[in-house]
């Protein structure tokens, strides 16, 4: 138990574990009165170069007075956070808060002085720029906005850090030192910098299970059959280039070797005398603690824990898996699984199978990832039969690396997205997800990597709204629609099924990208030709009328009419449909016909062909590279059993291509002159203070529990729409709830805002609100509808009767007071007394389409900016469409273009047209707002009426919470389940 300094509580979400440059692991935290021993023996282990580079003096020894001053902190004016593997410090930084002329102060000052030192064996892993990053990340929670560094000149080591860092910095040179200022406010390079370390870092750890030099198999039995006899006898009939050792404490103390296998055999890994990089753990879940720690001792980089009896078992097991993570990281070693499936690199130089797969898939460009171990086999198994190409040939359905994480507790598939990014021998990525854990962090990271290849994933447990037992991941709201619109922005190819995931995946891999959506369609079945016409209008393609070669074409007759369909400018893409036929030919022939012809050279860019074929498994074969070795060069078509498979595959290839085309020119968050964002960081600082007034101690807002002001309800705020087009329905005071519309609540603890307090916040940023006054009786009334002018409409703001078209409780069009009068009496006579309605009077806005605009905060994504036309569209249609904050302009075209309903935006009909722009500049504004401002948690403007020109926000409401200790803007971390 750690003790805190002075008289500040210790802050626990200052804890993170971190992947440093080489791939290996350290733990980040703040440094404690406990630990004066360890920064004693840290010291003793610095050189003297690097401690006169820390003092600027020879500085042989800690007195007791460094010691408590580098160990006593109060958290806020000074920091110190180490750097630690094992039970060791290998690097520490500390800040110290200092006023205009360099002496120590307190807040409101806003520099502080920083400093590091790292043990020379660690220097060159990035252990100081991972710390830089939180010690600024802490400084800026602080208050602080400013470090300052002095540095010896020949330190040039530590003048990178800092000049590599991305801040805005200012340097100076005085008696003999290097003077380095810079502004913590993150950067757009600081952020660059930051994201490329941290793909460097994940890709190398991952790098480092895929490709070791020696793996040891522990847990392997001296009888044939078990999980580790398995693993081990499936790397050596591979043909694993690397040396492999099989440990088990129950061997005999003379036996030195495991046979028939006849590899090294050893009762513990101390006894290897060699380093290994990678052990496969199969042992019962007790006693994988003494594994991990004899694997850390002896320097194994990291683990792949077949074991099972963690997460999947219970809470026991849960609590098991997070001491399974923690104790592995604490000696810098990444683990996949536990209950892991196993892992498989087929490149020539590895040849790694530490798996229960049986056998080494064919090498190809396919990179695969999956949750569960079962559909890892089942996709493994039926790449290989659709013709996983000659061992001498990359195969058109061939595997570069495999992983199955089982629990996923450490590495997952965020991190197979950074290794995948620039690995040259995968050219497509397949996922098979059951749970995403941050994703946020994989939209982003989709995103990159679907930019320079293509990323098709498979998410199970769609509907039921949870995680599989075993993944301990965070808590989260988000339905599946609003998972599909994430992915499809981040260009994800977001499929159905298994058998999609591999059709979609063949073809990716060996064909090229279409240019387009038109389908030239030949064969020699006119019905199946129709067929295959009419899945691609339902796939929303543009086929051409398909050209029936007639049952008697001959394989010449395929390759001519290919050959002219691919030089045919008026179509992308060319699908072969082939049923037996009648008289001489083989499949063999066919095959070298449409390969001859698909990868002749052409006038124009190369044009994806899938071929259809009804029970000619043959040609599949042939086609794929199986049977004779073809030539080298020779172009591999895939080839599938039905119509709809093979155009499915090519229709999301068709949009995915388009997907590249429009994110190789990104959209930007634009900037406008009248946001003040200065003055809504003042409100919110004031809304989420204690009631009391007092305002901590320059800790950041607040405690946000709802005591302060801005608490009441929001009267008139999201009370409905008073257009006179409108349908009478109250859809906006609510707090974001969810719907059948994939919308998720922005609801929890927080201070929810009263209409004055929302209306004045988003008129920082530009969004004014349509003023709606309070009747609690028909004088008032009249009164309000005198000040606002007529006409007016009259409406109740009680929670019962929002969203309740159907009661006839909104009034429209009320030209003066004698019908407000009546209405006043009509609604209260029907509804209720005046004060259990809460009836507000506002002024007419023009005729339109009622939408509704919302963002939201979820735990695990981040902000979500979320868009539909109210009512029944949203609502009872599931209608929505949502994307990650901050959207860019070109998102907020996409938002409003993507739902089914946007027709009646664009004059469907006969109707006019609404002023889109402006429905687009107010999404752009909202997602300013939440994205500025973390505290942020809900806002939600409903209705929005958007006329022929401009539009009218009737109705918001908002929630403040303090900010989350982390987002994914930095500093980076390894996710803590």
């Amino acid at each position: 138990m750690r003790s805190p300094s002075d008289h500040h509580a210790y802050p626990t979400h200052w804890e993170a574990d971190v992947v440093l440059r080489d791939g290996g692991t350290a733990q980040i935290r703040p440094i404690t009165t406990d630990d004066a021993q360890r920064l004693v023996s840290f010291y003793e282990r610095v050189s003297d170069e690097s401690k006169y580079y820390r003092f600027f003096a020879p500085y042989p020894r800690l007195s007791d007075r460094d010691v408590h001053r580098f160990t006593h902190h109060d958290y806020v004016d000074r920091v110190g956070l180490a750097a630690i593997v094992g039970d060791e410090f290998i690097a520490t930084v500390r800040y110290d808060r200092i006023d205009g002329r360099g002496m120590p102060a307190a807040a409101p000052a806003d520099e502080a002085e920083v400093a590091f030192l790292v043990q020379d064996a660690h220097q060159g892993r990035g252990v100081a720029s991972a710390l830089l990053e939180h010690i600024a990340a802490v400084a800026r929670e602080r208050g602080i906005r400013r470090f300052a560094a002095e540095v010896l000149p020949a330190n040039t080591k530590m003048i990178k850090v800092f000049t590599d860092a991305g801040y805005t910095q200012k340097r100076s040179f005085e008696d003999g030192v290097v003077r380095l200022e810079f502004d913590l406010e993150p950067t757009d390079r600081s952020l660059a910098v930051m994201r490329a370390r941290e793909q460097r870092a994940e890709a190398r750890s991952v790098q480092r299970l895929l490709a070791p030099g020696s793996v040891a198999v522990i847990g392997a039995s001296r009888t044939p059959g078990g999980v580790g006899r398995t693993v081990l006898r499936n790397l050596l009939d591979a043909g694993f280039t690397g040396r492999v050792h099989a440990v088990n404490h129950a061997f005999p103390d003379d036996m030195t070797r495991l046979e028939p296998e006849g590899v090294p055999a050893h009762r513990s890994l101390r006894a290897i005398e060699e380093p290994v990089d990678l052990a496969v753990v199969a042992v019962p879940a007790e006693r994988v603690p003494d594994v991990v720690a004899e694997c850390g001792d002896h320097g194994v980089q990291g683990l792949v824990v077949l074991s099972a009896g963690y997460a999947e078992s219970g809470g026991e097991g849960r609590d098991r898996q997070r001491d399974l993570v923690r104790q592995a990281r604490s000696y810098g070693m990444r683990v996949i699984g536990p209950n892991a499936f196993g892992v498989i690199n087929t490149a020539d130089g590895v040849r790694l199978n530490a798996s229960l797969s049986p056998q080494l898939p064919n090498p190809g460009r396919l990179g695969l990832f999956t949750q569960s171990g079962a559909i890892g086999i089942a996709l493994l198994s039926g790449l290989n039969r659709r013709g996983a190409g000659l061992a001498s040939l990359a195969g058109i359905a061939g595997i570069s690396t495999f992983v199955s994480a089982g629990n996923r507790a450490d590495v997952s598939g965020n991190d197979l997205l950074q290794y995948w990014y620039d690995d040259p021998l995968t050219d497509v990525v397949l996922m098979y997800l059951e749970s995403i854990g941050n994703p946020r962090k994989f939209t982003r990271l989709a995103r990159r990597t679907a930019a320079v290849k293509p990323v098709v994933v498979v998410k199970g447990a769609r509907h039921t709204g949870s995680a599989p037992t075993g993944h301990a991941v965070p808590t989260t709201r988000i339905p599946d629609a609003t998972v599909s619109d994430l992915l499809r922005q981040a260009g994800v190819i977001r499929v159905d099924t298994v058998t999609e995931l591999a059709d979609t995946g063949v073809l990716l891999a060996s064909q090229p990208l279409p240019a387009g959506p038109r389908v030239a369609i030949l064969g020699n079945s006119e019905s199946l030709g129709l067929i295959t016409y009419d899945a691609c209008l339902t796939e929303e393609l543009r086929p051409l009328p398909p050209r029936d070669l007639t049952t008697d074409a001959a394989p010449d007759d395929f390759r001519r009419a290919l050959t002219e369909a691919l030089a045919d400018d008026t179509c992308d893409a060319v699908v072969v449909t082939a049923i037996p036929w009648v008289g001489d030919g083989s499949a063999q022939a066919l095959a070298a016909a449409v390969r001859e012809a698909a990868q002749a050279p052409g006038p124009g860019p190369a044009k994806p062909v899938a071929v259809v074929h009804l029970e000619i498994q043959e040609l599949a074969q042939a086609l794929a590279g199986t049977g004779d070795e073809p030539a080298p060069g020779t172009r591999r078509i895939p080839a599938y059993p039905a119509a709809e498979r093979a155009v499915r595959a090519l229709a999301e290839a068709v949009r995915y291509a388009r997907w590249r085309e429009e994110a190789a020119e990104p959209g930007r968050v634009p900037e406008y002159d009248d946001i003040d964002e200065t003055g809504a960081a003042a409100d919110i600082q004031v809304l989420l203070a204690p009631a009391d007034g007092t305002g901590g101690n320059g800790t950041g807002a607040g405690t946000g529990d709802g005591t302060g002001a801005g608490t009441g309800h929001a009267v008139g705020a999201g009370t409905g729409e008073a257009t006179s087009g409108g349908t009478g329905h109250d859809m906006g005071g609510g707090t974001g709830e969810a719907t059948s519309g994939g919308a998720f609540d922005g609801t929890g603890p927080g201070v929810e805002l009263s209409a004055a307090d929302t209306q004045r916040l988003l008129a920082r940023y530009g969004v004014s609100v349509l003023p709606a006054l309070p009747a609690p009786d028909p004088d008032a009334a009249v009164r309000a509808a005198e000040r606002l002018g007529f006409p007016v409409a009259l409406k109740p703001t009680a929670s019962h009767l929002r969203h309740r078209a159907d009661l006839g409780g909104v009034r429209l069009e009320l030209g003066s007071e004698t019908e407000l009068r009546r209405a006043y009496a009509e609604l209260t006579d029907y509804l209720g007394r005046p004060e259990e309605l809460g009836l507000v009077v506002q002024r007419m806005a023009p005729r339109g389409v009622d939408t509704v605009v919302r963002a939201a905060i979820d735990p695990a994504a981040g902000a979500v900016l979320s868009f539909g036309l109210a009512g029944a569209p949203s609502e009872l249609l599931g209608d929505t469409a949502h994307g990650l904050v901050p959207v860019t302009g070109q998102d907020a075209a996409e938002l409003i273009r993507s739902i089914r309903t946007a027709p009646l935006l664009f004059g469907w009909r006969g109707s006019k047209p609404v002023d889109t722009a402006a429905l687009e500049e107010l999404l752009l504004r909202v997602s300013r707002l939440v994205d500025d401002h973390p505290e942020m948690v809900a806002v939600d403007l409903e209705p929005v009426v958007v006329a022929q020109h401009g539009l009218s926000v009737l109705g918001a409401s908002a929630r403040l919470a303090p900010p989350p200790p982390r987002t994914d803007l930095g500093p980076r971390h390894m996710p803590a389940y």
